[in-house]
C-alpha cells in the first residue's frame, strides 16, 4: 500500500486529504493547528491517520503541503529587520516606489510604510547600463562601509538590489561575495537571483519580501521536515507554490517569495480540479478559513494567473494565482469601537485560542460565535471531533454586547452575520469589476471550514447564480495541494521593438529558457519527465508605461513568426481595453516560459441515486434573517445524487456546515456536490 497526503495549515485548522494509490479514492481529516508550535499538528494529523484508517507513516509516498505562514509574516510586520544595498543615489527607491497610493478615493489614506526604513538603506558606488554593460566595478570600501552600518543597526540580513541587475547581475554577485567575505552571519539575497525583471522598484520590493520572510519560513520548514522524519515518512515533502505548482524543500527555503501565497493558491487548485472535473463552467472560488475570505476567478475549469498580487500593504511581482482576500472569516473578532458602533474584523482569534465556543481560552466573540448563537451550527461537533462547542459560552460573550448596543443577544448575533457578509460583498465586488465578469453568471464553489456556512448568504447579496459545495468542502485546500502539478515559472527581459531584427534573438532566449526549465525538472525529480512547456510575453504599445502578458504558441517563439505573435498581442488589448492599434510599434518587454508536469489525480466517485429528498434527522430553532425559524437539520452522508429540497435547512458533516437560508434549493448531482440556487416559492 502507498499513500499520497496533501496537507494545509490554516490559521484554526489543518487539513488532510489522502489519496490511497492502490483505489484512487481519497481519505480526509482536520486537526487543530498549532501555531505556537510548528510542526506538531503534523505529527497529531499523522498519528490520527493512522488511529482512523490504519495509514502508517511508512507507507507514504509523496507528502505536498501549504501553509500560510510567509504571507501572515508581511501581514502582521513580524519578519526580520533588512538592510538594502543599493546603487548609489538611488537610495529612494522604495520611497518613491510608484508614487500612488493605495486607495485613490480615500482622502485619509497613507502610503504604507516600507518594510526597509530610509536610514536602512546604504549606497554602493557601481554602475551596469541597461545594455548590461559594466560602466564602473563595485566600489569594494563602499561595501563595507555598509557593511559595518548595517551591522550597528542590529540587522539580520541584506537585500542587493543595484540597477539592471536583470540585464547583468555580476555586480550584484560581487557584492554578495563580499557579504559573504566580511560579514557571513547575515543572510543576503540579491534581486536578479530571486526574480530577474525589468523595473527597479518590482525587482526590489520582490526581493525584500523574499528576505523578509525567509528567516521565519526556514525555521518553520525545518520543524516541518523533522516532524515527518520523526514520524517516519519516507520521502521529502514538496511546498505548494503561488503560481499553483509545487515544489521541493530546497527550492522553497532559497525562493521564499515563490511560497508567499502557497496557502491560498491550494485552495484555488483544488476548486478548479472540482470544477473540471464535474463540468463546472463559470466560477468564484469562496475559500473562507478562521481568519479570512479568499475569492479567485475560474473559468472552464482554470484559474485566473497573473502578476503584481498585493500581499498585506505590498504588491509581489511573480506569478501567482490571482485571488482577493478579505479580512473576514470565520474567527473574526466582533468587538465596539470608541464611537459605539459594531464592528467585525480584521483581526481573528486564530486557533489559539479560538472562538468561544472551541473553549480554548478565547473570551472575544467571533463570526463562528455568531452563527453558534442564531442556532445555525453547534448542533454536533466540529473538524471530526478535533471541537465540541459550547453554545452558552458564545452566547455569554455575544450577550457582552448585546448590553453595551442595547439590542437582543439574538439580534447581536445576526447584525454581526450580517456585517461580515457586508465586508465580503465589498472585496468581491471589486474583484467582480476587475475581471469585468457578471456574477447572475457564476456560482460560488464554497469550501474551508467557514465557507459553506455563509457562502449563501453572500451569493444572495451579490445576486449571482447560486453555491456549489462539494463533498469535502472542509479539506478541499489539502486536495489542491495533492493534485498540485510540479510547476516553475522562468524569465528573460528583452525589452527590444517587435522587428525581424529581434528574430534571432528572440529565438536564443526561448532555447535558453527551455534548457533552464528542463534542467529545474531534472533536479526536482531526479530525472526527465513528461511535461508542457508554455510561452508568454510582456507586450506593449511603443509610448505605454505598462505591458500585458499575451500567451504565444512555441512555434511562433522558435520559427520568428511575428506576424503571429504581433496579432495575438493586438487580439489581447482589444479584448482587456476594447481597442487596438494595428499600426503602432510594439514593444516586447519580457519572455516568460511556464514548465510543468502533471501529477496523479484521484477520481470522483459518483453517488448512487435516490429520489425526493433526503431525511432530516431532527428541527431546530434558528434566528435567521430577523424572527425564529424551525429548520430541518440533514446529515451529508444521508444524500443521494438527485435529490432536492428546499431552504431553509442546515446540513452537517465531518469537515463543516452547510448553512442555506429561505429562499433557495439544493440539488444533489452525480458526485454529491450540492448545487444550490434562488427560487421563488
Amino acid at each position: 500500500m502507498s499513500y499520497r497526503i496533501g496537507v494545509d495549515i490554516g490559521g484554526s485548522f489543518t487539513d488532510f486529504a489522502v489519496l490511497d494509490e492502490s483505489d484512487n479514492t481519497i481519505r480526509t481529516l482536520k486537526v487543530l493547528s498549532r501555531p505556537d508550535s510548528p510542526g506538531s499538528e503534523i505529527t497529531t494529523g499523522l498519528t490520527a491517520l493512522q488511529e482512523r484508517y490504519n495509514i502508517a507513516p511508512g507507507e507514504v509516498s509523496y507528502f505536498t503541503h501549504g501553509t500560510t505562514v510567509g504571507v501572515n509574516t508581511v501581514i502582521q510586520r513580524k519578519g526580520v529587520k533588512l538592510a538594502l544595498f543599493t546603487t548609489a543615489n538611488f537610495e529612494d527607491v522604495l520611497e518613491l516606489a510608484r508614487l500612488k497610493v493605495p486607495h485613490i478615493h480615500d482622502l485619509y489614506c497613507l502610503r504604507p510604510a516600507p518594510l526597509i526604513s530610509r536610514d536602512m538603506v546604504f549606497p554602493i558606488a557601481e554602475r551596469t547600463d541597461r545594455d548590461g554593460r559594466i560602466l564602473r566595478d563595485v566600489d569594494r570600501a563602499s561595501v563595507v562601509e555598509a557593511i559595518e552600518a548595517t551591522r550597528a543597526a542590529g540587522a539580520e540580513g541584506v537585500v542587493v538590489a543595484l540597477l539592471h541587475s536583470y540585464r547583468n547581475r555580476a555586480n550584484e554577485a560581487r557584492v554578495r561575495d563580499i557579504i559573504g567575505e566580511l560579514a557571513p552571519e547575515l543572510l543576503t539575497s540579491c534581486s536578479a537571483d530571486i526574480w530577474p525583471i525589468i523595473r527597479e522598484y518590482e525587482r526590489t520590493i520582490t526581493a525584500i519580501i523574499n528576505a523578509y520572510v525567509q528567516p521565519r519560513i526556514i525555521h518553520y520548514l525545518e520543524s516541518f521536515e523533522r516532524a515527518l522524519k520523526g514520524m517516519g515518512v519516507p520521502v521529502p515533502p514538496r511546498i505548494t507554490k503561488s503560481n499553483g505548482g509545487v515544489m521541493a524543500l530546497d527550492q522553497a527555503k532559497a525562493e521564499c517569495v515563490q511560497m508567499i501565497l502557497s496557502g491560498t493558491a491550494s485552495g484555488v487548485i483544488g476548486a478548479s480540479f472540482i470544477a473540471e472535473t464535474c463540468g463546472f463552467v463559470n466560477l468564484l472560488s469562496l475559500d473562507i478559513g478562521g481568519t479570512s475570505a479568499d475569492v479567485a476567478v475560474i473559468r472552464n475549469g482554470r484559474a485566473e494567473y497573473g502578476t503584481g498580487e498585493i500581499i498585506g500593504d505590498f504588491q509581489i511581482h511573480i506569478p501567482s494565482v490571482s485571488v482577493t482576500s478579505v479580512g473576514q472569516g470565520g474567527g473574526s473578532i466582533a468587538w465596539i469601537d470608541d464611537f459605539g458602533v459594531l464592528r467585525v474584523g480584521p483581526e481573528s482569534a486564530g486557533s489559539l485560542p479560538g472562538p468561544v465556543c472551541y473553549q480554548r481560552g478565547g473570551t472575544r466573540p467571533t463570526v463562528t460565535d455568531a452563527f453558534v448563537v442564531s442556532g445555525m451550527i453547534g448542533h454536533g461537533p466540529l473538524g471530526y471531533n478535533a471541537v465540541q462547542l459550547d453554545v452558552s459560552a458564545s452566547r455569554c460573550a455575544i450577550g457582552d454586547l448585546a448590553k453595551q448596543l442595547g439590542i437582543s443577544v439574538d439580534e447581536t448575533a445576526d447584525t454581526i452575520i450580517q456585517i461580515a457578509v457586508s465586508s465580503m460583498y465589498t472585496g468581491v465586488s471589486g474583484l467582480v469589476s476587475r475581471f469585468g465578469i457578471d456574477p447572475r453568471e457564476f456560482y460560488f464553489l464554497a469550501f474551508g471550514g467557514a465557507g459553506p456556512m455563509m457562502a449563501c448568504w453572500l451569493a444572495r447579496e451579490l445576486n449571482m447564480k447560486g453555491v456549489i459545495v462539494p463533498p469535502t468542502p472542509g479539506v478541499l485546500s489539502a486536495l489542491g495541494g495533492l493534485v498540485a502539478d510540479l510547476k516553475n515559472d522562468f524569465i528573460h527581459t528583452i525589452y527590444r521593438e517587435l522587428t525581424p531584427a529581434m528574430t534571432g534573438a528572440l529565438a536564443e532566449v526561448a532555447r535558453t529558457l527551455t534548457a533552464d526549465a528542463k534542467a529545474w525538472l531534472e533536479r526536482e525529480h531526479g530525472r526527465d519527465l513528461p511535461h508542457e512547456l508554455s510561452f508568454s510575453s510582456d507586450m506593449r504599445y511603443r509610448g505605454q508605461s505598462f505591458e500585458i502578458e499575451v500567451p504565444l504558441h512555441a512555434e511562433w517563439v522558435r520559427e520568428g513568426d511575428l506576424d503571429s505573435i504581433r496579432s495575438a498581442f493586438d487580439s489581447q488589448h482589444a479584448t482587456l481595453f476594447g481597442h487596438s492599434d494595428a499600426k503602432a510599434s510594439v514593444q516586447v518587454m519580457n519572455l516568460r516560459l511556464v514548465i510543468s508536469s502533471p501529477s496523479v489525480k484521484p477520481r470522483l466517485t459518483r453517488l448512487e441515486s435516490g429520489v425526493g429528498a433526503p431525511t432530516r434527522r431532527t428541527e431546530v430553532a434558528c434566528h435567521l434573517d430577523g424572527r425564529i425559524h424551525s429548520v430541518p437539520l440533514f446529515h451529508r452522508e444521508d444524500f443521494r445524487a438527485g435529490q432536492s429540497l428546499d431552504g431553509p435547512a442546515i446540513i452537517v458533516q465531518d469537515d463543516s456546515t452547510t448553512c442555506v437560508p429561505q429562499g433557495m434549493r439544493i440539488n444533489v448531482d452525480e458526485f454529491g456536490n450540492l448545487v444550490i440556487i434562488p427560487f421563488e416559492g
